[in-house]
């Protein structure tokens, strides 16, 4: 056999890798509770690129086992490449800001950009993880190898899932719709300041009637310092509005004593089950992720084998 073409058992490790490599970003583009990309474009733009990603993955083996070290140097291209669609990504939603109901802010940006960049390299090792199964078992029988590499690519990918997996704000605090008053021109929110910005008489007529408002509260201590944050509070309002569209008015505010974080808005829809939902599904953003330690970390490792303790009890 000539030496510049591909061998059917290749072939068949090539096709098999881009496909398995393929499948795992398609599930992946799927699953976003950002609802992005939500519109056909959006979708095409990062399939294409996961075909790609599982195309670079799916040669890397073959191109080793023919010596042919000039195609491998691809990986680092590929990587660069997938850089560059993290910044697209990022300027993209950042030239958007303006035309949302509330901005996203920089912090939730980057953790979508650096997100869909990373669900790339999850086609690239998949395919890669496929590939070098197949090579290694090498069996008789064709099905064979196609059937266990297949497995070990899903089990890769269920494994980067859980690896890349973020918590939510509903991971770490309990939320609860808000009572909303109006007094004279100031707003409270189950006893919270919230603003002073409602003067006219139609302005609290409207707020009385129609706005809502949910509490964040963190279950355990060092939460609060996730949940104060500015870009943090900022991504869980986009995604109130978001939910549910804002007529009027949209602020977030946080009381300093107990750590409860307010969001207040007077919605396009009011479905006050949607909008507490969309609140607990934020993701907690990577840029502001604090975990405890210490003797912190001892307590609440305690307060969590107490629970558990409680539970078998109970049984």
């Amino acid at each position: 056999m000539k030496n510049d073409v591909i061998s059917s058992e290749h072939l068949v490790i090539m096709i098999t890798a881009l496909v398995v490599g393929f499948f795992a970003r398609l599930i992946t583009i799927k699953e976003d509770y950002r609802q992005y990309p939500s519109y056909p474009n959006g979708y095409l733009i990062h399939l294409v690129t996961g075909f790609v990603a599982a195309a670079i993955g799916a040669v890397a083996i073959p191109a080793i086992m023919t010596k042919n070290f000039v195609a491998v140097t691809f990986l680092a291209l590929a990587i660069q490449q997938f850089r560059d669609v993290r910044k697209a990504e990022r300027d993209c939603l950042k030239d958007l800001e303006n035309t949302e109901f509330t901005p996203r802010g920089d912090a939730y940006i980057d953790g979508i950009a650096k997100t869909f960049e990373a669900r790339n390299y999850f086609a690239l090792v998949v395919a890669l993880v496929t590939g070098i199964t197949m090579q290694l078992v090498s069996h008789k029988i064709l099905w064979v190898n196609i059937l266990i590499g297949s497995l070990a690519g899903l089990v890769i990918l269920f494994i980067l899932k859980c690896f890349s997996k973020r918590k939510t704000v509903g991971d770490i605090a309990d939320v609860q719709l808000g009572k909303v008053e109006v007094r004279d021109s100031e707003l409270f929110v189950d006893g919270i300041y919230v603003m002073n910005q409602l003067g006219t008489n139609n302005a609290r007529e409207l707020y009385r009637k129609e706005g809502i408002a949910a509490v964040n509260y963190p279950r355990e201590e060092h939460f609060r310092i996730t949940l104060d944050h500015f870009g943090q509070r900022q991504a869980i309002l986009f995604e109130a509005t978001r939910a549910v569209g804002v007529k009027r008015y949209n602020f977030t505010r946080k009381d300093y004593e107990q750590g409860r974080v307010v969001v207040t808005l007077v919605p396009l829809v009011r479905r006050e089950d949607v909008f507490i939902e969309a609140i607990k599904k934020t993701p907690l953003l990577e840029s502001v992720k604090k975990e405890p330690f210490g003797d912190e970390k001892q307590l609440v490792r305690r307060k969590i084998n107490g629970q558990r303790n409680k539970s078998k009890t109970k049984l």
